[in-house]
């Protein structure tokens, strides 16, 4: 057993259609994948093959890759468009009479 807590790791499992299985990766380490043709078998090795790898890379003297829940967020990043695109948005923005910022942020999400 590791002594980094896998399961802070973010999993994701999905249907391949082109593998006609279930593909488990681990976005903090992009380059891991296990495919099953059952879901949670999927779920599960791709688990334990992080895990794995995480014990090697530990006697190794590799750093960890940081999980992204345990990481700290600011909430700001910047993002670059077009001028024109700016200018929409801005447009857009002035006509909802709520900030550039705020509009972005609801766009981002979906609101």
């Amino acid at each position: 057993m590791t002594n980094v807590n896998s399961d802070h790791y973010t999993y994701r499992v999905r249907w391949s259609a082109e593998d006609e299985a279930y593909i488990g990766t681990v976005a903090e380490m992009p380059s891991l994948s296990w495919v099953d043709g059952e879901q949670v078998s999927a779920f599960e090795g791709i688990r334990a093959l992080a895990a794995g790898v995480l014990d090697d890379m530990l006697v190794n003297g590799e750093i960890l890759p940081e999980a992204i829940a345990d990481r700290s967020y600011s909430g700001k990043f910047m993002v670059r468009v077009t001028p024109e695109v700016h200018r929409q948005l801005a447009t857009d923005a002035a006509e909802q009479n709520v900030s550039l910022n705020r509009l972005a942020a609801s766009r981002l999400v979906g609101a």
